[in-house]
């Protein structure tokens, strides 16, 4: 029996809140070690790692503010650690393992680190870490390969094996591990940020068992994971029933690309909402195929982005919605297929979804985006050793409703920071010639979408290595409500001082920039929300100064004149005139 509330009269609500945010401030403390103590500026800078605190049943209590593209995966992969160990896990034991295919995993470089957590010989939850490596073998640094066609050319596989047994640490596994990734330092430094976490993680949980008893924790979880679904279904039920479809498009892949489609149809009924994949294009040999868990969590990232309510991390919320991704699709492949570079697949499925809710709930999305991030890797040797350098480079929103899209922010689905310029340049050989937003690239409408985002590299040593993932080229970013679409996302390298080519949006092979070569990405700049002709002039002559568009735009796209004269100011009669002759075609 339930109060009005969702929670039930056999527990105190406020003790139910006392304990949530314990959860919550455990995982939320993991996640602060591994910021602090990790060695890659992949995990360190950009941030790619989540935690979370999971009871004895491994469903998730409580997610750290990291990477909402991992939301709801811990549950996944305890369900295959708990079903492939049963009985045989002791106190000081510690799992490891990274493969999509034989632990549930989300792709080769998102390693987890996950440690059962004993009271009185019971188990009574897991601390649950997970963090993109640097580096684990395959065919290129960074092991994001796009031209990868299957999962072996990929890295180190692991399906989940102990690293501690009972406390003792397992030496051949890690001396496995550390022969066949390029830079094992970092990586080993990396995982031993996520041990420190879990470590933190059983401490927090003790000291609440010792205060509250485990009895009381096992009661309170199941109550939280009750009432988070009960919130859940409560936002669910706001939103008016029907189906809801929306189609949207990868560029594709290397220098000829195909469209890629990906299509979603999202049903509310009742309290429930149920969201289904089909008609997405089949798997693809490339590294771009986006595994269960990693579509999952972007269905979840996404629904819970438009909720009005402060909604808990728990597993509950899980229970309310339904994810049917067909198998053999690139949202569900099957083994052996390549993933590496899921994740640019994972954020078009969120600005799918966002396609589809906009139709429903428009006053709480926003247009397109610049499709997630870009991800460049450059790599090679200086001073005798190995360098890496590969970063998640964010970031431009749409437009919403009632305001202009941000810029510099991270997509939806992802959490993450880019990299400080210092940062690159101190530890790698390369120097930042440009970084900073591009003119008139931000779709228009009555609220303008972000601008685009460029950065451009000078190698400062022979032989490095390129690849970059990126995407929004073909296909920029759509506006809503007769917004305009964002510009278009692009990859030049100047090689020497004059010699200029485009590269692919998302390359399959590498190519090699010699010393003083340059690389510059500018980023897809995000879709506009509303006609521009009903911009406010003032706020067009406010980008102007601002140097977020050029005269010439303001006139050709807003049909707003601005008098330079003496001080910038808008000739209201000339501007009137140009609006009518912009309506009229």
């Amino acid at each position: 029996m339930s109060d009005n509330l969702g929670v039930s009269k056999r527990v105190d609500p406020i003790q139910l809140e006392v304990l949530k945010n314990a959860f919550e401030t455990i995982a939320d403390e993991m996640a602060v070690i591994i910021l602090r103590t990790s060695h890659s500026s992949i995990v360190r800078d950009s941030m790619d790692f989540s935690t979370a605190l999971c009871d004895h049943n491994g469903q998730t209590l409580a997610q750290g503010l990291t990477n909402p593209g991992h939301l709801g995966s811990f549950y996944d992969a305890m369900s295959r650690l708990i079903t492939q160990y049963g009985d045989n896990v002791q106190d000081g034991d510690l799992f490891i393992a990274n493969d999509p295919y034989e632990a549930n995993g989300m792709h080769l470089p998102d390693i987890y680190i996950i440690k059962p957590i004993f009271s009185d010989q019971i188990v009574a939850g897991w601390a649950v870490t997970l963090a993109h490596q640097c580096d684990v073998g395959g065919l290129v640094p960074g092991s994001n390969s796009l031209g990868s066609t299957e999962i072996y050319q990929e890295g180190l596989r692991l399906p989940f094996v102990k690293v501690f047994s009972a406390g003792q640490r397992m030496d051949s596994i890690w001396d496995i591990i550390k022969l066949n990734v390029r830079l094992p330092d970092k990586l080993i430094g990396d995982l031993d940020a996520q041990i420190a976490a879990c470590s933190a993680g059983e401490r927090g949980l003790k000291e609440l068992i010792e205060r509250y008893s485990l009895s009381v924790l096992f009661e309170y979880g199941k109550e939280l994971h009750d009432y988070t679904e009960q919130l859940t279904r409560a936002e669910f039920e706001k939103i008016p029933d029907g189906t809801y479809s929306f189609s949207d498009h990868l560029d594709g892949l290397g220098a000829d690309p195909e469209a890629i489609d990906i299509k979603v149809a999202i049903t509310f009924s009742g309290d429930e909402v149920y969201i289904d994949w089909t008609g997405t294009s089949e798997q693809v040999k490339g590294g771009i195929n986006a595994t269960l868990p990693f579509t999952k969590a972007a269905c979840f990232a996404a629904l819970r982005s438009i909720m009005e309510v402060d909604v808990p991390t728990s597993y509950g919320f899980e229970r309310a919605v339904k994810v049917f991704a067909p198998e053999g699709t690139l949202v569900n492949p099957r083994p052996p297929s390549a993933c590496g570079s899921r994740a640019i697949t994972g954020y078009r499925c969120i600005d799918c979804l966002f396609g589809a809710l906009a139709q429903v709930v428009p006053e709480r999305v926003t247009a397109d985006s610049t499709g997630g991030s870009t991800l460049p890797t450059l790599a090679g040797w200086h001073d005798g050793k190995p360098f890496i350098y590969a970063e998640t480079f964010m970031g431009v929103w749409g437009a919403a409703q009632s305001h202009d899209g941000q810029d510099g922010v991270p997509h939806m689905g992802a959490n993450q920071s880019n990299t400080p310029i210092e940062m690159i340049e101190a530890e790698y050989p390369l120097r930042i010639e440009r970084y900073g937003l591009v003119p008139d690239t931000g779709g228009a409408g009555k609220f303008r979408g972000g601008n685009s985002i460029l950065r451009e590299f000078r190698a400062l040593v022979d032989e490095t290595l390129l690849v970059v993932r990126s995407d929004k080229r073909t296909y920029p970013p759509h506006g809503l409500y007769g917004g305009s679409t964002g510009a278009p996302s692009w990859n030049i390298i100047n090689q020497g001082d004059s010699d200029e080519s485009i590269l692919p949006a998302t390359m399959t092979e590498p190519v090699y920039l010699q010393a003083n070569d340059r690389f510059c990405h500018i980023m897809a700049g995000g879709g506009g929300y509303g006609s521009p002709l009903d911009r406010d002039p003032t706020d067009v002559l406010d980008d102007f100064l601002e140097g977020r568009i050029t005269i010439a735009h303001a006139l050709q796209i807003y049909g707003v004149v601005i008098d330079e004269s003496a001080k910038p100011m808008i000739d209201q009669s000339a501007t009137a005139a140009q609006r009518q002759k912009v309506q009229s075609g």
